[in-house]
């Protein structure tokens, strides 16, 4: 989708509003008045972790969406499993949690079609340790804790592959796409949200952003920090009617916003890498 410059958004939104005050008529006033209608586009429930993107979404809502009319309910979730399905079921109306590869692994494990609006930030994820201070003092047949789910494992292998500790097929997503394991890693799958729990009991745990901030882990204490060139980075996801409702593209142009590009850097320090529309 492209991406429309702040001043012809706030022009669209502007129209919009007037065009929605136009097909209401008397209506509104009859009904006590209809914010959505009048006011500017109305409400847009969105599910997400609360860190980053609840945070992000929270920003957001107290401060731009104001100025184009859109109300931002945010809608909290604890893990990745649902809030895919409460946005197929129609339970929100957008979320923002998940990268492009996790998005597919979902339409294609449950014949969905949610569509990807836009990348939005992405949240670093990194290796950290609770018993050495580099990668390099990783001792041969040190433990290694990973996610369990398709696409983070993957990209958790892909970075030790990166750094030429193991190799890995290309398009790794779990254990058995490793081709060659030279120093003899024990490799351990373990649910993302209790990854920061389980370091004191392994030599180094790949941890996602969203549940390393709650658990008091920074960059700065990482091993190893994925860098901005990663592909990993968070979309936007909705459910294809409403990819191009105005709700939508003036969410995502205020998510891409040089503002909250600022309060990203602010708030996380380089941990969450803006994109800037």
């Amino acid at each position: 989708m492209p991406r429309t410059p702040r001043t012809l958004l706030l022009a669209a939104v502007a129209a919009t509003a007037l065009t929605l005050t136009a097909c209401a008529g008397g209506s509104a006033a009859e009904d006590g008045g209809d914010a959505a209608a009048s006011d500017g586009l109305g409400t847009i429930k969105v599910g997400a972790l609360q860190t980053p993107a609840g945070d992000i979404l929270n920003h957001i809502a107290e401060g731009a969406a104001a100025e184009v009319g859109l109300t931002i309910e945010f809608v909290p979730f604890t893990d990745y499993n649902t809030p895919n399905t409460a946005l197929a079921d129609g339970s929100i109306d957008a979320n923002l949690f998940q990268n492009s590869t996790f998005l597919a692994t979902f339409n294609e494990a449950t014949g969905s079609d949610l569509v990807s609006v836009g990348e939005a930030y992405l949240p670093s994820a990194a290796f950290y340790s609770d018993k050495v201070d580099s990668l390099d003092d990783l001792e041969d047949g040190a433990t290694i804790a990973v996610p369990n789910d398709p696409t983070n494992e993957g990209r958790a292998l892909q970075l030790l592959a990166d750094e030429g500790l193991i190799e890995v097929e290309e398009g790794v997503v779990d254990l058995t796409g490793i081709t060659d394991n030279p120093r003899g890693f024990t490799f351990t799958e373990i649910e993302n949200a209790t990854l920061p729990q389980a370091l004191p009991d392994v030599d180094a745990a790949f941890v996602t952003i969203s549940f390393a901030l709650p658990a008091g882990l920074t960059g700065d204490q990482a091993i190893l920090l994925e860098g901005e060139s990663s592909p990993y980075y968070n979309v936007l996801a909705t459910r294809p009617e409403l990819a191009d409702d105005p709700r939508i593209v003036a969410l995502y142009e205020l998510l891409t916003s040089q503002e909250v590009a600022d309060f990203e850097n602010e708030t996380w320090g380089g941990l969450v890498v803006p994109v800037i529309g």
